[in-house]
């Protein structure tokens, strides 16, 4: 499942810190509900109409997991400690930061707790609840928990290298998908008679002979500057420099006829960070108190890090982007050049220099390498046999993609994965008090006030709560044969768990051969993580006519869901997206198929409401479907603690419950297809190039 929205830079909403009101979240939102649960003894008692305004921090205190296995007050440095539980090697990384000792206080990893508001935990337990290595054996018609703890052991490995579009990890996960889609026999749906349609996207390195030069100045990319640029690039037209001061500082702006077709250049402020480029080439705004009709923006900073340097020249195997389409607005370029290359061009020392002072005229010449970059979805069919209906299709999908290699390097699996097993509820119980109190924070930035001091004495115990865990991990590092140092971000729910079910899907189809009379497309679709590249692509450019498409059903994340995840969560847990928002009928044929189930599932449609700030209904592959008014079904167990992180594994997924998703999938996906009619659409489909809201 992919991140909300602040959409441009699909943050991974890693390492966000305890606050006082429980947290600075970012990423998407938490998908439970919470039906008028008690913390016990914190007096908090949650009102319906919290249940109805559940927003952002339940999910986002993931984050803070990620945060704590990397805030050892104790650490040592071991060289060669990536987990390669397969033969094939990762990429290099920087040595891992892990805990030391017996006995570690004074961090937030939460082991052996006791807890005022929750039962105690007497000791650290074994966080391997499954083997970390599994003997695959050959798969059958049905779809069994067997079958997909063999197929997720595959498909999750660390030899597929967190599967991120653009890399060598992606190619050998789809490599797997259409291996086994060949050995069952499906029609190949893809480019050129092949299972594979091929999403154009590159990665784009800046050049290096690209240069900036004034009066007989020259400046070098990689030396005196980088640049960055997405999409179509617009060429910075010769200007005059202008100072404007500091970024962000609003006081003596600018007017917008002073920086009027000039180049602005601000100062990089005060520990704002060393990673990346600074924002300029957006024009005069942004954030600066400039102008939008400024030739372009570029940032001042003392020096290059090698890390802006490497980013911009030479790109890591993951950044990649879109292509471009005719369609796009050309953007200047993110320009970053260093303290002494600015003063060059403005003729003068920064310090002393004022607002408004400008200096040479500069030719910015500028150029990117564009290389192109695997981003592949996987397409199969399973025809159809009424001669009319077998031209409609049922499209089932999952996403084939995660997000890759943790950049930073490994962390302490089992740290984490305790951590985040034993924080998550004291957090989550942070959230609904601050949600059912309408305190801001998070997304909750409207309809809401800062908490009264006495709401603020309860925050801070539960964060002193967490704040008094003890560690112990002596019990589970013996157990594990040591520290499991871990930089893979193997997906092994997201989305593994839906690939793999499809997987079976799609075999069930292959062997038992029902004679459905619509045929059947299997998508599983690239760049989810990325910003719903894949389905954007597939439903732009379909393989089948879009309008013979009668219905698409969407697994993202049915690998959890149980009670240790999350508060509502169970045997019988899933949520629903997105059923009646195109198609009523579609939404009433669900709930009849369940409850025709002997053991029916326990659907949660909270976070379909309309409006819900989550705005789960927008971020996964159903909604690409929807926006062309295809009836569509999203289901989902939910996120959790592991979410995100290195720890999402498959020693951690419920395969019996994703088997019985997977039998209803199938059950769901033929019904549909042997309707003697399609699934009416009966809801508002609006401009489907118009961006989502929920």
């Amino acid at each position: 499942m992919t991140c909300d929205a602040d959409k441009a830079s699909k943050a991974r909403c890693n390492g966000c810190k305890a606050s006082g009101k429980g947290w600075n979240p970012c990423g998407k939102g938490r998908k439970t509900s919470c039906k008028g649960r008690e913390a016990p003894g914190n007096g908090f008692e949650e009102s319906s109409k919290a249940r109805n305004r559940l927003t952002t921090a339940r999910d986002e205190l993931r984050n803070d997991a990620f945060a704590a296995a990397t805030d050892f007050n104790n650490v040592q440095r071991r060289p060669h400690a990536l987990r390669t539980r397969d033969s094939l090697c990762v990429r290099h990384a920087p040595p891992p930061q892990l805990l030391t000792g017996s006995h570690v206080t004074q961090t937030r990893i939460a082991i052996g707790v006791v807890l005022a508001a929750l039962p105690a935990i007497a000791t650290a337990q074994n966080p391997k609840t499954q083997p970390l290595a599994h003997s695959p054996a050959p798969t059958v018609g049905a779809i069994t928990a067997a079958d997909l703890r063999t197929r997720l052991y595959i498909y999750a490995a660390d030899s597929m290298e967190g599967r991120e579009t653009g890399t060598r990890g992606h190619v050998k996960a789809t490599n797997y998908i259409a291996a086994q889609l060949k050995s069952l026999g499906l029609v190949p749906m893809g480019d050129n008679g092949t299972y594979f349609q091929n999403v154009p996207v590159i990665r784009r390195a800046l050049g290096p002979g690209s240069t900036i030069s004034a009066d007989g100045v020259t400046l070098r990319a990689g030396t005196d500057f980088v640049a960055a640029g997405r999409g179509r690039v617009a060429t910075i037209p010769a200007a005059t420099v202008i100072f404007g001061g500091t970024a962000g500082d609003t006081v003596g702006a600018l007017p917008a006829d002073q920086t009027r077709g000039k180049i602005v250049l601000y100062r990089q402020p005060p520990n704002a960070g060393r990673g990346g480029f600074g924002r300029g080439g957006r024009g005069g705004g942004f954030g600066r108190g400039g102008s939008s009709d400024a030739a372009a923006a570029i940032t001042v900073v003392d020096a290059l890090t090698p890390a802006q340097t490497e980013t911009a020249m030479h790109p890591r195997e993951g950044a990649v982007q879109l292509v471009a389409d005719g369609t796009q607005r050309e953007t200047p370029p993110d320009i970053t050049i260093t303290r002494a290359a600015a003063e060059q061009l403005l003729g003068g020392s920064l310090d002393a220099m004022r607002k408004g002072q400008t200096g040479k005229t500069v030719h910015v010449m500028i150029r990117f390498v564009d290389t192109p970059a695997p981003a592949r979805n996987v397409v199969a069919a399973y025809p159809g046999s009424d001669p009319r209906l077998k031209n409609e299709w049922v499209a089932i999908g999952a996403h084939n993609d995660h997000i890759g290699i943790r950049a930073q390097g490994p962390v302490d699996h089992d740290s984490l994965h305790l951590y985040n097993q034993a924080a998550y509820p004291v957090r989550e119980r942070i959230a609904l008090y601050n949600l059912a109190n309408h305190i801001c924070g998070g997304r909750l930035r409207t309809e809401c006030s800062a908490a009264t001091p006495g709401q603020q004495a309860h925050l801070d115990q539960l964060n002193q709560q967490i704040a008094a865990f003890h560690v112990n991990l002596d019990s589970v590092r013996k157990a594990n044969g040591g520290i499991r140092a871990d930089s893979i971000n193997n997906g092994a729910d997201d989305d593994g768990s839906g690939t793999v079910t499809l997987l079976e899907i799609a075999e069930r189809f292959a062997k038992e051969k029902p004679r459905t009379k619509r045929s059947v497309l299997f998508v599983w679709h690239v760049g989810e993580e990325k910003g719903l590249w894949g389905s954007a692509y597939i439903t732009d450019h379909p393989p089948v006519p879009r309008d013979s498409i009668v219905a698409q059903l969407n697994m993202d994340m049915v690998g959890r869901g149980a009670a240790s995840d999350l508060l509502e969560g169970g045997p019988t847990y899933v949520q629903l997206v997105g059923t009646r928002r195109v198609s009523t009928e579609l939404g009433d044929i669900v709930e009849s198929l369940n409850k025709q189930q002997r053991v029916p599932f326990v659907f949660d449609y909270q976070y379909d409401a309309n409006g819900h700030p989550e705005n789960i209904y927008c971020r996964s592959d159903h909604f690409n479907y929807a926006r062309y008014g295809i009836p569509i079904a999203y289901l989902t167990t939910g996120l959790h603690g592991d979410y995100h992180q290195v720890t999402d594994e498959p020693e951690y997924i419920d395969y019996p419950h994703m088997a019985k998703i997977g039998n209803f999938m199938y059950t769901l996906g033929a019904y549909v297809a042997n309707m003697d009619h399609r699934p009416k659409v009966d809801g508002v489909v609006g401009d489907p190039k118009a961006p989502c809201r929920q």
